[in-house]
């Protein structure tokens, strides 16, 4: 068999990523200066070629290698979550590999998104809810209608083996993320979109929140419900 066929076997082989977990007229509404969102719930997701985001839960354990963790669905909100697959990049030693593997420049791998109705126009401090178990699978960014603005690269994560909820950005002094300094300025109310992108394979995504609280207290828990707009 020649290269091209086994290129085309191996593609139709291959797990199809993660499928939207909502419609596109589903739209998720901030009351009171907060809205959360299960991260499963995105409409769309794109640029899947090299990783893309896959759903675990009690029924289902995407066939995607390698991976080299077990599935963590337990504590999960809802009893789901997103993985970005495969992991080739688990420690510090393993090769990194620009636009494969790692991407430190937003918006060019793995794209989720979620459509959110603004009531309150304002800065958004941005947390999700994350599940790591080594030093490279713990980092995301965040986007705000089709734009990566500094303020929301290199979500960063340093909690282990527990789900865990956290809102730092990592910067070049303090590569651990410094808290208080992740976040979005929504300008007017209405319909916009939220995007996340990855920055390392392997992160596993539950949850995200955001607050117009710079000062607001880390669930211990699964954190808010989300609200959806006309309901």
């Amino acid at each position: 068999m020649n290269s091209l066929l086994w290129t085309a076997l191996f593609i139709s082989l291959a797990p199809a990523p993660a499928e939207p977990g909502v419609k596109p007229n589903v739209v998720f509404e901030e009351r009171g200066g907060l809205i959360a969102v299960e991260a499963e719930h995105f409409f769309k997701q794109t640029l899947t070629s090299k990783r893309a985001w896959y759903v675990t839960d009690a029924k289902r354990t995407p066939k995607v290698e390698p991976d080299g963790d077990p599935a963590h669905v337990k504590g999960a909100s809802g009893g789901r979550y997103l993985e970005i697959l495969p992991d080739t990049r688990r420690t510090h030693g393993d090769k990194l590999v620009k636009g494969e593997n790692f991407s430190n420049e937003p918006g060019k791998m793995a794209v989720l998104y979620y459509k959110v109705h603004i009531n309150k126009p304002g800065r958004y401090y941005v947390w999700a809810r994350i599940y790591s178990t080594t030093t490279e699978d713990n980092g995301l960014h965040v986007g705000l209608n089709g734009k990566w603005p500094a303020t929301g690269q290199r979500m960063q994560w340093t909690a282990k083996n527990k789900w865990f909820w956290d809102s730092k950005q990592r910067t070049k002094e303090k590569h651990t993320g410094v808290p208080g300094i992740l976040y979005l300025d929504i300008a007017k109310p209405g319909e916009h979109v939220i995007m996340f992108s990855m920055r390392e394979d392997g992160t596993e995504f539950d949850k995200w929140l955001m607050t117009t609280d710079r000062k607001f207290a880390r669930p211990t828990d699964a954190g808010p419900a989300e609200r959806v707009r006309g309901k």
